[in-house]
């Protein structure tokens, strides 16, 4: 056991060596990327046999751990920061956010409540208040507005869209309560309904379980929209059948395919009828820096909330997803418990973000923000995005050469969604032997039982030959799966 004189710590000098040597690491990990294998080859347990079976004892040297990175970790590394990565969406990363996670892990603060730490509170608001009039929010949402709105930074998108339901609920419950005071809670709980496209994210889904309320899924049109007298012929359908209608989706860039909810048409719906209307784009928000793309958030004025992730597309590394609200009260209220520990003098007068989302604790997340979007510049920020679009032009251009293939849908920002024509099972083949061959990977989704594969443009070192690389994969890999099939 260690003297109450003897420090038991890494000194500063270690630490410094520790980090620099880090750095050094993580600066070789990420220019030469695309040399490694993007999908890694082990089996589940892979790594329970290369460590010992309980923690040491005595302390291990900080260079022992360093040789034990390439030894341990990355054998199971899938490198989302690979240009051969085109699964999901993109995932954001940059050496300012890298160095600014490391300045938050110094200071170290839980900014729960203002006092908690002033300046963790005060830059989270300054930054949503920039990051809104980057995308041209319409003032109602901001903090700079004067009135009770402003933005907040949530840990993911699947938990802005729990928050925002949580509100509606709160707002609901309120009305309803004061319309029918004979009703008790529970009884208005279980006429709850919301909407969202069957086209959402699970997550949406998933904020209705949690949220202990039923949640609908409407069809959405041929172009994998949700549309406004959709959303209303179910509303209509439940007023009629007793329930509340309280809380509708609009997603501005799907999962499947990058589609995009008629926001114009479904907000004025929700207005009409007292729904809160929510915004989820997640992924494609970050292209609303550039002013080509604000189109797609027409109607945005009708909303309650907004949500997109930095965190995927513009640069800044998880976690970091942006939600505007333009009454948080609701939620405040919502989620408003105050033990006497918590309170402080200063109450009001700031926000104390712990009312603004599910967990107590939070990190000092805005600090990402402030170096990305200073060390950067908007200008850059579009410069990426529109790379990316131009990439995927770029990729659907090369299918649509190839007339074994056909682009499904409509390519949007930078995804392209695509199959060899022919039956599902030949591209579920196709998909299976392009990823086992570990040069590139995929993902696919299925609208209307059409299989087909999901082409992301992810890595910020991306290159149009990156492209071409991906490209000739999926073309070798078409070969040699028609050749197997006798074509």
């Amino acid at each position: 056991m260690a003297k109450l004189n003897e420090s038991i710590d890494m000194e500063a000098p270690d630490f410094k060596d520790f980090a620099k040597s880090m750095t050094d690491y993580i600066a070789d990990y990420l220019e030469n990327i695309r040399d490694r294998r993007v999908l890694p080859t082990v089996q589940p347990g892979y790594l329970k046999p290369l460590i010992p079976e309980e923690a040491p004892v005595k302390p291990d040297q900080w260079k022992d751990v360093m040789a034990d990175i390439e030894r341990v970790i990355m054998p199971g590394v899938t490198h989302w920061h690979s240009p051969k990565f085109h699964a999901y969406f993109p995932t954001a990363n940059s050496y300012p956010a890298i160095v600014a996670d490391m300045l938050s892990g110094a200071i170290a603060c839980i900014g729960f409540t203002w006092i908690a730490s002033p300046a963790c509170t005060e830059l989270e608001v300054e930054m949503l208040n920039w990051l809104g009039k980057m995308i041209d929010l319409p003032k109602e949402f901001l903090a700079s507005s004067g009135g009770k709105a402003g933005g907040v930074i949530q840990g993911t998108a699947s938990e802005a869209t729990l928050v925002a339901l949580l509100g509606a609920k709160a707002r609901t419950m309120q009305r309803v309560k004061a319309e029918h005071p004979e009703w008790d809670e529970s009884t208005i709980r279980s006429k709850l309904v919301g909407y969202c496209s069957a086209q959402a994210h699970s997550s949406v889904e998933r904020a209705g379980l949690l949220g202990g309320v039923q949640l609908r899924l409407i069809k959405a049109d041929s172009e994998n929209r949700l549309r406004g007298d959709a959303v209303e012929a179910a509303i209509k359908e439940d007023i009629a059948a007793g329930n509340i209608p309280f809380y509708v989706v609009a997603t501005l860039g799907t999962t499947n395919s990058c589609a995009f909810d008629y926001l114009d048409e479904i907000g004025p719906v929700g207005n009409k009828y007292n729904v809160w209307v929510h915004v989820d784009a997640a992924y494609a928000g970050s292209a609303f820096i550039c002013p080509e793309y604000r189109h797609y958030m027409k109607g945005i004025e009708t909303a309650d909330s907004f949500n997109f992730n930095p965190h995927k597309w513009m640069l800044v590394n998880f976690d970091c997803s942006a939600m505007w609200l333009k009454e948080p009260e609701w939620v405040v209220n919502a989620f408003n418990v105050d033990p006497l520990y918590l309170k402080h003098d200063q109450q009001g007068a700031a926000p104390d973000y712990r009312h603004w989302q599910i967990p107590l604790g939070r990190r000092f997340r805005a600090l990402k923000l402030w170096f990305v979007l200073r060390l950067y510049g908007v200008e850059n920020l579009q410069a990426h995005i529109r790379r990316h679009c131009g990439f995927a032009t770029q990729f659907e251009e090369l299918c649509r050469k190839d007339d074994r293939f056909e682009i499904v849908g409509k390519v949007q920002m930078g995804l392209v969604c695509f199959r060899l024509k022919g039956a599902n099972d030949l591209n579920e083949k196709l998909l299976k032997r392009i990823n086992g061959r570990g040069k590139i990977h995929m993902v696919p989704s299925k609208i209307n039982d059409v299989y087909f594969l999901r082409m992301a443009v992810c890595s910020r070192f991306t290159t149009s030959e990156d492209m071409e690389y991906s490209w000739n994969e999926v073309s070798a890999a078409a070969d040699e799966e028609l050749l197997a099939n006798g074509n």
